[in-house]
């Protein structure tokens, strides 16, 4: 989770550099981010289902091999297409089978039942503790080497991805639940039962809206200081303070999710960003006030992944947790590929990205009011 997502989450520092060097359009550049979110939430469901029933650890070394091949093919770009190909579809379909789904479902089915929202906040939190070592990393390398040898660098350290898939479980075990019954249903029997219940749905109607927010702001936020007049540095110390927050928000929601209803927790969440980004916008832009966003936004950046994740598995069980969670996660996905292509096709059309803050705002007092409706309740015994 450190390399997955910290080497990812890096992507849009690049953007100013390449857009300098080659002249690359940002609306271009930002479609590979999009196609990159999109192959990841669309594969996501598939890798999940084949580590449900097969086990995680071949799925996330496959994962590790395609996102190493990504990164080399975008340090060894020289068209759009060919580096768009690397971000978007080779790292996209590497992220589906070596990022947070299919690990989360390997560690929470392992997890006792009353420490699954714990693990599970620290799993997460694993990615934030990447975003803050490779962000200034990141950034340093590319100020003293350019953007063509840090990426070089980056495809190096990303074999170690493919390793890690060895840490994984090799075969699928459970642990139960008080109210676990032996045997499971069938992959079709699961999805018919999540898509006839209003909850699930509500549930995944919300996770778009935390896809539109990261892809939006994490790819986006150093163009934005840019066009703010700002440092590259004041971007890159921004989102390495969302990665450092959000290691200890994440932690945190886990453990408040033994005394709080999770619907209530991601009510809250996304209501709270969307004070943090009006603040943020509407207040003067300065060195300052973008790294205290970072920080703020740090606290709820992935905290949403514990509570949905554990909702999913309170509603159902853990048996198919990685596919169900797998399908929610689509849905943030498709948020993602809207929040990063729209905002690049905006800076493109009208020099700049005010209309993307301010649907921002709006999408996150919407998702707060999505999420209340949601009737959590003990695992469905029979998908346990």
């Amino acid at each position: 989770m450190i390399l997955t997502f910290g080497i990812r989450q890096t992507f849009g520092l690049f953007l100013p550099p390449i857009h300098a060097e080659l002249g690359w359009s940002i609306a271009g550049l930002s479609f590979a981010w999009a196609i990159q979110n999109l192959l990841w939430g669309a594969f996501q469901p598939i890798a999940g289902a084949i580590a449900d029933t097969r086990g995680p650890t071949w799925v996330a070394f496959f994962g590790g091999v395609a996102y190493v091949a990504g990164l080399w093919l975008m340090s060894e770009a020289h068209s759009p297409l060919s580096y768009g190909i690397g971000s978007g579809v080779l790292v996209g379909i590497g992220l589906a089978c070596s990022g947070m789904s299919v690990v989360l479902g390997a560690v929470m089915r392992a997890s006792p039942p009353e420490k699954r929202g714990l693990y599970g906040g620290i799993v997460t939190a694993g990615g934030s503790v990447g975003q803050l070592i490779f962000m200034p990393a990141t950034q340093a390398m590319i100020a003293k080497w350019d953007w063509q040898p840090t990426l070089q660098i980056l495809t190096v350290i990303g074999i170690a991805i493919a390793l890690c898939a060895f840490a994984l479980p090799r075969e699928h075990k459970q642990a139960a639940a008080p109210t676990d019954k032996p045997g499971a249903t069938s992959i079709g029997e699961a999805l018919r039962t999540a898509f006839e219940d209003r909850s699930y749905i509500l549930l995944v109607s919300g996770f778009f809206v935390c896809g539109f927010h990261l892809a939006f702001i994490g790819f986006h936020l150093p163009q934005f200081a840019a066009l703010c007049g700002l440092s590259p540095t004041a971007a890159s110390d921004s989102l390495a303070l969302v990665g450092g927050f959000n290691a200890a928000g994440c932690i945190l929601i886990g453990v408040m999710m033994k005394r709080m209803q999770s619907k209530y927790l991601l009510s809250w969440i996304y209501f709270l960003r969307s004070v943090a980004i009006a603040a943020f916008f509407l207040l003067p832009i300065t060195e300052v006030s973008i790294r205290v966003f970072g920080a703020a936004m740090g606290l709820l950046w992935l905290s949403t992944v514990p509570p949905t994740s554990g909702l999913v598995a309170r509603l159902f069980g853990t048996r198919y947790l990685t596919m169900l969670f797998g399908i929610a996660f689509f849905s943030h996905q498709v948020g993602a590929f809207i929040g990063a292509y729209w905002a690049g096709w905006l800076f493109e059309t009208q020099g700049n990205y005010d209309a993307v803050w301010w649907v921002s705002i709006a999408l996150g007092v919407l998702a707060a009011i999505v999420h209340l409706p949601i009737r959590e309740r003990a695992p469905v015994p029979a998908i346990a």
